[in-house]
């Protein structure tokens, strides 16, 4: 035990993840292709799928209104969230929306949505938009309600005006509000991103799971499904890497893990 508290992180990780796939692999003749597979199989269908070109293309087509939906959501969300939660008028007007909208069951809105914005790129982005807004922006505002009153309290005994308190007080005290809630839009933005490809115009890594899953070709809906949880693990790593660099006292403040 010694020893495996001395490995770094990433090497736990990987140790981890390795022995899964071991365990997996090793019951492959336990398992019927027809209702699961094994990761050699998964393995051998992506890269049949590499070189045919149809995984690279399946996830362009996926990466466009993911990166659209989930910049949009980024860029209205923060700033939306540290004005409700720094001005009782705005919140007292708007965060009731903002909540409902958390709550709102978005699937029961995808037929209203194909009939306003058709089954192209737009509506894709739209969901992606909707489920990762919400999140957000949300962490935005709990994290503006979060800063001490005393920090606000200085800024006002010298006299600084309202847009620098903001700026240079109540937006670094949030930076981990807002990586958290950057973070757990990631994942919102690939659920709503496989959603908008099974309802709308099925193409993407949502297209090759539907059409795979029809031909049971289970091991080539695999791919996919495995594609987007790593790209949805690199995501929030990059988050967490680039809140690092911006926020770096956070780390300091942050308590230390049990030994």
């Amino acid at each position: 035990m010694k020893f495996l508290r001395s490995l770094p992180d990433w090497v736990i990780t990987a140790l981890s993840v390795l022995i899964l796939l071991g365990l997996w692999e090793a019951a492959r003749s336990q398992i019927d292709p027809l209702f699961a597979s094994y990761p050699s199989a998964i393995l051998a269908a992506a890269w049949k799928m590499t070189l045919t070109g149809r995984l690279p293309k399946a996830l362009w087509e996926s990466a466009q209104p993911f990166l659209s939906g989930y910049a949009l959501a980024a860029v209205t969300g923060v700033p939306i969230g540290l004005l409700l939660g720094r001005f009782r008028l705005l919140r007292a007007a708007f965060g009731i929306y903002i909540t409902a909208g958390y709550a709102m069951p978005l699937i029961a809105l995808v037929p209203l949505l194909l009939l306003w914005f058709g089954l192209g790129f737009t509506v894709k982005t739209v969901i992606i938009f909707l489920l990762t807004f919400f999140p957000i922006c949300i962490n935005s505002w709990a994290g503006v309600r979060a800063v001490p009153k005393s920090l606000i309290e200085v800024g006002i005994a010298f006299c600084a005006p309202q847009p620098a308190i903001l700026r240079r007080i109540v937006l670094p005290a949030v930076l981990p509000y807002i990586m958290a809630g950057l973070r757990l839009g990631v994942g919102k933005a690939v659920i709503a991103m496989v959603i908008a490809e099974f309802l709308t115009n099925i193409s993407g890594l949502g297209g090759i799971i539907i059409s795979a899953a029809n031909a049971f070709r289970t091991a080539e809906m695999f791919v996919p499904i495995i594609l987007i949880m790593l790209l949805a693990v690199a995501l929030s790593a990059l988050v967490e890497r680039i809140e690092r660099r911006i926020a770096p006292w956070q780390t300091e403040l942050a308590g230390h893990d049990a030994p």
